[in-house]
Order: C-alpha cells, then structure tokens, then sequence
C-alpha cells in the first residue's frame, strides 16, 4: 500500500499532534487547580508533575499521582514519590520549586 502525499503529511501531522505536550493554558490551569497561590512557572511545574507521574507510572494507582500533587506539591505522599524515586539528592532544589509555585514554604 503506497500512501500519497496528502496522505502521509496527514499521518504525520496527527503523529506530531498526539506527541505535543499539552497547551500552555491545561498545566496553568492545573497549577491553579493544585490551590497553588505562588508564581506560576511552566517550566518547574512540568518537572514537579513529572515525579508524580513518574511514581504513577511505577505503582500504577491513580489515587497517588492525585496525593502526589494535591495542595501544590505539599503532602508527604510529594516526598514519598521523590524518595521512592530516588531523587532525594534533589529534594531541596524541590523545596525551591514548590515555594515558589505555592507562595510559601511547603514544610515537606
């Protein structure tokens, strides 16, 4: 089977749109879902999500990546997953980031 042209860049522009990261606009509401008050930065919100979704992804309990970002990254079940993770090596650069996502200091 030989696809055309039109075909193909069809193929490949959904391709690419399913790949993209989700807009700008679905995280900043996410950010203020998560009772977030602090300054909103794409980028340390994208890398604090990540380590819930990554714990999500080991334990596969939806539950948990909810409890993992719940009050902006606040809860125990946030250091739990870094810890679990192993990334405890960066948990103070964490402590950074949350501070400034939740407009103060997360006592984690």
């Amino acid at each position: 089977m030989h696809l055309s042209c039109v075909q193909l860049c069809a193929l490949l522009t959904l391709t690419l749109a399913a790949a993209a990261p989700p807009p700008h606009h679905v995280a900043r509401r996410s950010f203020f879902n998560l009772q977030c008050k602090g300054v909103y930065d794409a980028a340390i919100f994208a890398r604090l999500d990540r380590i819930c979704d990554d714990c999500y992804n080991l334990f596969r309990e939806p539950q948990l990546y909810n409890l993992c970002r719940k009050d902006c990254f606040t809860t125990d079940y946030f250091k739990g997953c870094v810890e679990v993770l192993q990334e405890t090596d960066e948990l103070e650069l964490f402590k950074t980031y949350i501070k400034q996502l939740h407009g103060a200091d997360p006592g984690i």
